[in-house]
């Protein structure tokens, strides 16, 4: 797991400090989630940020929500995680089999996600791709270039470009 607790005071600070919460979409954001859904060929694909009681979708391909609590979200296991979490059929996994993304629209079958860091080793929140299917994600999705990196490479990327953007490095 990277940094504090989900409900850290710490955490919490950092990611406000961003000033990212309930923003406008931005086209950078949005570059980031279409490469990911083409590069692992799913239909759904989202960043986002996590806060104390929700996850909330700065950027989102092919799905409705904006945002949803904390204890249905499948981003918020992701997101205690050190790199790329896949689960490739919902259904059969007890965490998440009785979700109501699993079990009514969209029915989202297949997951897969990454915790954004902040420099500082701060999860803030992920980067993920989804289908309605069950599948799994090819060596190649998986690699460097998949769009869903580990920590250090795209999601520390996007953490620190939030910072410049925002004025703030942590």
């Amino acid at each position: 797991m990277k940094g504090p607790r989900p409900d850290s005071v710490a955490r919490i600070g950092i990611l406000r400090r961003y000033r990212v919460l309930d923003t406008a979409p931005e086209e950078s954001f949005d570059d980031i989630t279409r490469l990911a859904a083409h590069i692992c060929d799913t239909p759904i694909a989202l960043i986002n940020f996590i806060d104390k009681s929700r996850q909330w979708f700065k950027s989102k391909l092919g799905f409705d929500l904006s945002e949803s609590p904390l204890e249905y979200s499948i981003c918020a296991q992701a997101f205690l995680q050190d790199d790329l979490m896949v689960i490739p059929d919902l259904t059969m996994d007890e965490r998440f089999a009785h979700y109501p993304v699993v079990n009514e629209e969209p029915k989202i079958r297949f997951y897969a996600g990454v915790p954004l860091v902040t420099p500082k080793g701060y999860s803030v929140g992920t980067l993920c791709v989804m289908d309605r299917v069950p599948r799994d994600l090819s060596t190649e999705q998986k690699g460097g270039a998949s769009g869903l990196e580990p920590p250090g490479d795209h999601s520390t990327r996007i953490a620190s470009g939030l910072g410049r953007v925002r004025g703030h490095g942590h």
